[in-house]
């Protein structure tokens, strides 16, 4: 695919979130029974419950570390929070999912108050098992930052989905 009609550099998830990298093993997720594809929409209500997140690579000797981030915290006219840190698990063997991983950070579902938010999946290689330390915050994650504290390189992986708030929630009530 062309570099400039890739979804995560249209939607700067490459930029704002990562660098640009080569997508080298496969990565799915899974809400319920909704695949995450670039741009899809999601609502808070299908985000809920933590997804299904399956990992691809040949080597069981592999291990990958999965960062789940909103680059557009709090709001994305004003993201002074972000990265926000959704869900962090570290140790996940090649061929499985994160079920067999160690949770770093436990999974919170996304609750965008105000605006289109992109929720990004981001898939490392691990270079050996490492203890992760969770961050004091899940405020002003950087996921850059990260990859270089652990030696992680640039990802092998990453999808992203769009999250705005529900309708006929909150707001003005006339009564």
């Amino acid at each position: 695919m062309e570099r400039g009609r890739d979804t995560l550099v249209l939607a700067r998830v490459i930029g704002d979130v990562l660098d640009p990298f080569t997508r080298s093993t496969s990565l799915r997720v899974v809400y319920n029974t909704r695949e995450v594809k670039n741009g899809c929409d999601l609502r808070p209500s299908q985000v809920i419950n933590q997804p299904r997140v399956e990992v691809g690579g040949d080597d069981l000797r592999t291990f990958y570390t999965l960062v789940m981030v909103d680059p557009d915290a709090p709001t994305p006219s004003n993201p002074h929070l972000k990265e926000y840190l959704h869900w962090l698990v570290t140790d996940i063997p090649a061929t499985t999912g994160v079920s067999f991983g160690n949770e770093v950070v436990c999974y919170e579902s996304p609750r965008p108050t105000m605006g289109i938010h992109r929720l990004a999946f981001v898939l490392f290689r691990q270079l050996r098992r490492e203890t992760v330390c969770a961050p004091e915050n899940r405020k002003n994650f950087n996921t850059k930052d990260f990859a270089k504290l652990y030696n992680l390189g640039l990802p092998v992986a990453a999808v992203y989905f769009n999250c705005q708030r529900e309708n006929g929630t909150g707001g003005r009530r006339i009564t």
